[in-house]
């Protein structure tokens, strides 16, 4: 199924991911309508300082009110579902919160999806579902595990997606990202954590547990993953890992952040940035075998050489003033 022609739906298309999609799609030519969360002043979220062309509608609402995402829905063809709630740190301090907007807030997309007979769903999994990586690389295949209620809600999400392909026929493929970074991503993860406090003049980082690993994607990646997985027939009822298939620790991350940036620094445990002991995942690493059999899909920024390039373009972002004076590099986002 091609996109062109179609009406899609961005839920989610304020952040950090969904801005860079929305952006995507709409120079691509696509009639795209982007669902925002609605807030009273109006803000798009990252849309505002996204380059964005006019053939973009925008609705604001929440995904948790099902009368607000079957109004957003009418007249779609595809739905791209990104909405959600994705702090770790804060899945801790407000469990019941990601329930209502990643379970409930699924369920009423799917069940939209269903009574309009839509003809594409892209639901938006995480890598945080497998937990603890049992074995490397990790393949769908891969048990999951609720390390976190984040990653727990997110598991209930993806098999609410499941159970409606199954029992109702919707069209949905299940896209699962591991660990996208690039321009806007929030303070809460750690690319953009060690960017920002280098740019403000930090000689030493204030940074989590330094030993896990993880597989990171530059959000170009992602976007272009998403397209192609809309487009892929044969994703439909299925799970697909979109990684990079090459694993760092965060500590040589933040290492190799400091080399691009040719900063000397230090790095220094914060005990306010580690997760529970149990709850850390300590290794992910991506098997992106299936992405490049169905989709034709491919990381442009694979391994360290392509994660070298992508840190560039996103430093370049974050050292522009206007971009930093979004952050608040001295204190710790949860």
């Amino acid at each position: 199924m091609l996109l062109q022609g179609k009406k899609i739906l961005v839920t989610g298309a304020d952040g950090f991911i969904g801005s860079h999609l929305v952006e995507h799609l709409a120079a691509q030519g696509h009639d795209v309508r982007a669902f925002v969360l609605y807030n009273s002043l109006g803000s798009r979220g990252w849309l505002d300082s996204a380059q964005l062309g006019r053939n973009i509608e925008f609705v604001a609402g929440d995904v948790r009110d099902a009368q607000s995402v079957r109004a957003a829905m009418q007249g779609c063809q595809v739905v791209l579902h990104l909405a959600a709630l994705i702090s770790i740190p804060y899945s801790y301090q407000a469990p019941e919160s990601y329930l209502d907007t990643n379970v409930r807030g699924t369920m009423n997309v799917l069940q939209a999806a269903r009574e309009l007979e839509v003809e594409r769903v892209v639901h938006t999994s995480t890598s945080e579902v497998y937990g603890t990586a049992q074995f490397v690389p990790i393949t769908e295949e891969h048990p999951l595990q609720g390390q976190s209620p984040y990653s727990a809600s997110k598991i209930a999400a993806d098999q609410m997606a499941s159970a409606y392909f199954s029992s109702f026929g919707v069209p949905v493929a299940i896209m699962r990202p591991f660990n996208t970074y690039g321009p806007r991503q929030s303070a809460r993860a750690v690319i953009p954590t060690v960017i920002s406090q280098i740019v403000d003049g930090a000689k030493i980082l204030r940074l989590g547990a330094l030993h896990p690993t993880r597989d990171f994607n530059y959000v170009g990646d992602t976007v272009r993953a998403f397209v192609a997985t809309a487009e892929a027939d044969d994703a439909v009822g299925e799970v697909i890992n979109i990684g990079s298939n090459f694993e760092i620790s965060i500590g040589d991350t933040a290492r190799l952040i400091a080399e691009v940036m040719d900063a000397r620094v230090s790095v220094e445990m914060d005990a306010e940035r580690l997760r529970p002991r149990a709850s850390e995942v300590e290794r992910l690493w991506a098997d992106n075998s299936k992405a490049r059999r169905l989709l034709g899909w491919e990381p442009e920024y694979g391994g360290r050489e392509g994660l070298h390039r992508g840190l560039e373009h996103t430093i370049a972002w974050f050292r522009n003033e206007r971009n930093l004076r979004l952050y608040r590099p001295a204190e710790y986002s949860v």
